[in-house]
């Protein structure tokens, strides 16, 4: 196990933004409560509370990573409309404990299905009446 540091720092915060996830133009995760964790090197990475996603679309695979900051990670791939997607999220059930926080979360990977932030002021936009 190997914790975070100078030469690779992991940080962890509250996402200010409304969380969703769109895949086959259906919106399968919609939180307010995402965690944003970023970790060197990479882009920033939204993780999800399950309560917030429709995990019936979701279903564990094969595939298990493990990382040295953070643990093992279980994998899902998804079928939606049809069509699998395979590996398409992941999340760290027993998290190191520099990154407890992402317990219980899950991760999309952002090539695989649209992940988006929408603000408060993009919420009211969309529904004013006309």
């Amino acid at each position: 196990m190997m914790t975070p540091g100078p030469d690779h720092p992991i940080t962890t915060a509250a996402n200010p933004n409304r969380v969703r996830v769109k895949a086959s133009d259906h919106v399968i995760a919609d939180t307010a409560d995402a965690l944003t964790l970023r970790e060197a090197g990479y882009g920033p990475v939204q993780y999800i509370p399950k309560d917030d996603i429709e995990t019936g679309f979701l279903s564990q695979s094969a595939k298990v990573t493990q990382c040295p900051y953070k643990g093992a990670a279980t994998h899902y791939s998804m079928l939606i409309g049809g069509e699998l997607i395979e590996n398409v999220a992941w999340s760290y059930d027993d998290p190191y404990p520099a990154v407890e926080d992402i317990r219980g979360r899950i991760a999309f990977y952002p090539d695989k299905v649209e992940v988006y932030e929408v603000s408060d002021a993009d919420l009211k936009e969309h529904h004013h009446p006309g």
